[in-house]
């Protein structure tokens, strides 16, 4: 038998409308995602060949995706929804697009905060949003989130902007550890301290360090570490090595984690499929490609880490219950408002 071939089909909504819907077939899956790595066609190739279930990929906007599996209705052909952040599948949820699971594989392998409730959706890597520093400009870094709020760091933090899910996420996280007043009082003191207006992605974050316009900014730690490995054009390696990091808050809730993850289709004609593909990115094989393709955290524990990921060092993760995070994301969403966190 001939081996499967992945098929890859353009996103974007317009343009997804127009697209022909795919048929059920037992040896197919129909994977709508917003991973936008490269380095994922091992994770998709390894499955076709270890099961002979070709994936056939709509990829794009993870807004667009949820918007084009609402106008599918029950006759979406989506098998899998796979994006990376909670908020987008806290979102997918509650429109009713995803179905709950029950899979031994993953209820034994995927921790129980990474999972959803009521088992739609699974986190299978993790990402630690981190603060990063001027090593030759700053004596005493922030160690915790609260620390960026201080006067000590006045016009010296580079971060992203309020309609951010990173932002948006960790500002859900810091409501659900400490309540909706003091992280109000936060998030207007951390504006207070920026020294741009917020802008770019997680790598201008770390460029903005490099290139001396901030001292302190706020990042996935997959961007440095991805940094560190392949390195780039606008950091040089005497740069990168004056960049240094914290794991906030060791001492009591913990580094913010961010997730990728997915969850089975709510009309997934090919469901078996589905759920045989989210076992998949469960298994060994699977979590050790997402440290060493994408630099990124195993969700399942005891899983070796690449070498620019464990160069981070040792560190306590936040282990709150990602739902508790999805519950939070319209306050936090309000506080940024509010706080003129542009």
């Amino acid at each position: 038998m001939p081996k499967p071939t992945s098929k890859l089909l353009a996103a974007g909504l317009a343009a997804a409308v127009a697209l022909p819907a795919f048929p059920a077939f037992a040896d197919e899956l129909n994977l709508y995602s917003s991973r936008h790595y490269d380095t994922d066609e091992r994770l998709y190739s390894d499955f076709e060949e270890m099961t002979g279930i070709t994936i056939n990929r709509i990829e794009g906007n993870a807004d667009e995706l949820i918007a084009r599996m609402e106008a599918e209705g029950d006759n979406s052909p989506a098998d899998v929804f796979l994006t990376v952040d909670t908020v987008r599948l806290a979102r997918a949820k509650d429109l009713g697009l995803l179905q709950s699971v029950e899979s031994d594989v993953l209820e034994r392998r995927i921790p129980a905060y990474l999972q959803d409730d009521d088992n739609q959706w699974f986190g299978f890597s993790q990402r630690s949003r981190i603060l990063f520093y001027d090593k030759t400009d700053v004596e005493n870094p922030p160690q915790t989130y609260q620390d960026l709020a201080s006067d000590d760091y006045e016009d010296m933090v580079c971060i992203r902007s309020a309609t951010n899910v990173y932002t948006q996420n960790i500002v859900a996280a810091l409501v659900a550890h400490l309540g909706q007043e003091p992280v109000a009082d936060w998030a207007e003191a951390v504006v207070g301290n920026f020294a741009r207006s917020p802008q770019g992605g997680d790598t201008d974050q770390l460029r903005g360090i490099a290139s001396g316009e901030c001292d302190i900014a706020m990042s996935n730690t997959y961007y440095y570490a991805r940094i560190v490995r392949k390195g780039d054009d606008q950091i040089s390696s005497e740069q990168l090595e004056n960049i240094g990091w914290v794991f906030p808050n060791q001492n009591d809730i913990g580094a913010h984690m961010n997730i990728s993850g997915g969850g089975v289709a709510a009309n997934a004609p090919n469901r078996d499929n589905a759920v045989r593909f989210l076992e998949y990115l469960a298994s060994d094989q699977a979590q050790e490609y997402f440290s060493a393709g994408n630099d990124e955290y195993p969700a399942v524990p005891g899983v070796g880490l690449a070498p620019s990921v464990a160069s981070l060092g040792i560190f306590r993760p936040d282990t709150i219950e990602l739902s508790e995070i999805a519950d939070n994301v319209e306050t936090a969403t309000r506080i940024l408002n509010e706080a003129g966190w542009e």
